[in-house]
């Protein structure tokens, strides 16, 4: 059984055509924005618009998508005009990923901006409440979608860089079957965890497991690092070409926790994603074929 790998696409000129683009570059499974990331209004999902993605995810054979949340959202803003909007628009956007059947909704928790990293942790995991409260749906089974907090490179005054701060925000959650954790490659390595060696990664995972839960993990974000070790820079590099280097995506291709886990490129490319297809090959050939 082979990992589930793919990469994040555009969703330019409708985001139908997200699962297409996908396959072109040899996707098992997508990331995408169910709107534009920096813009707070969208307009609705239409029942066509659903209906073609859903068809297109079936005709191209995407095993699963998940989307990521707009970047103007800020659960943890002190202000509050600026968290009631971010409130809302994340909700929007779990409504949104619930209505096109995706997997997750990947969100950022958020920066406190001056407001102190306890009261932002506490801030954040009230605010996936409403949301969860606000979407809990009709269905006997309820939402499916999960909601995913990722971890962070802890630029400025961003929380989520260490896993005991995502511990902290899981924790305080209602609803613990509603959300997982998005672990995303370059931010644990600005943050400080070492990816470089096969040593570095087991002892990474292994305080993931001991800090979170392995369980909790849900989806990973594969990038390399533009800037060093420790450096709290969320700069995002094609694999091979940054500081990790390639020993932690060898070490991921081959390591039966996660043989199921759908992983996401979000690396530099052109329109074309030609890179994608490089390093989807790239990332492939690392499996061991014992």
């Amino acid at each position: 059984m082979a990992p589930l790998l793919g990469a994040h696409m555009s969703i330019s000129g409708g985001i139908e055509l997200a699962p297409e683009r996908g396959r072109s570059v040899g996707c098992d499974i997508i990331q995408l924005f169910t709107k534009s990331s920096n813009q707070w209004a969208a307009k609705p999902l239409g029942e066509k618009e659903i209906g073609a993605f859903r068809e297109k995810m079936r005709r191209y054979e995407i095993r699963l998508a998940f989307a990521h949340d707009s970047y103007l959202i800020n659960l943890a803003s002190p202000d509050a005009t600026m968290h009631k909007r971010s409130l809302e628009a994340f909700t929007h956007e779990l409504e949104r990923a619930e209505a096109l059947g995706l997997y997750a909704l990947v969100f950022h928790p958020g920066s406190h901006v001056g407001s102190g990293e306890k009261a932002a942790i506490q801030k954040i995991a009230e605010s996936v409440n409403k949301a969860h409260q606000k979407t809990k749906g009709d269905s006997p089974t309820g939402y499916k979608v999960l909601t995913c907090f990722e971890n962070a490179a802890g630029q400025g005054t961003n929380v989520g860089h260490r896993f005991e701060q995502i511990a902290q925000m899981l924790e305080l959650v209602e609803d613990k079957k509603r959300v997982g954790v998005c672990f995303d490659t370059q931010h644990a390595f600005a943050a400080g965890y070492d990816l470089r060696t096969e040593e570095g990664y087991q002892k990474t995972f292994k305080e993931f497991d001991k800090v979170i839960g392995l369980e909790k993990l849900k989806c990973f974000h594969l990038n390399d690092s533009k800037k060093e070790l420790g450096s709290r820079v969320d700069r995002h590099e094609e694999l091979g070409k940054g500081l990790l280097g390639l020993t932690p995506f060898r070490c991921l291709m081959n390591d039966k926790r996660f043989v199921q886990i759908p992983m996401s490129l979000e690396t530099p490319k052109d329109d074309d994603c030609h890179q994608d297809k490089i390093a989807l090959d790239l990332l492939r050939s690392f499996i061991s074929k014992k």
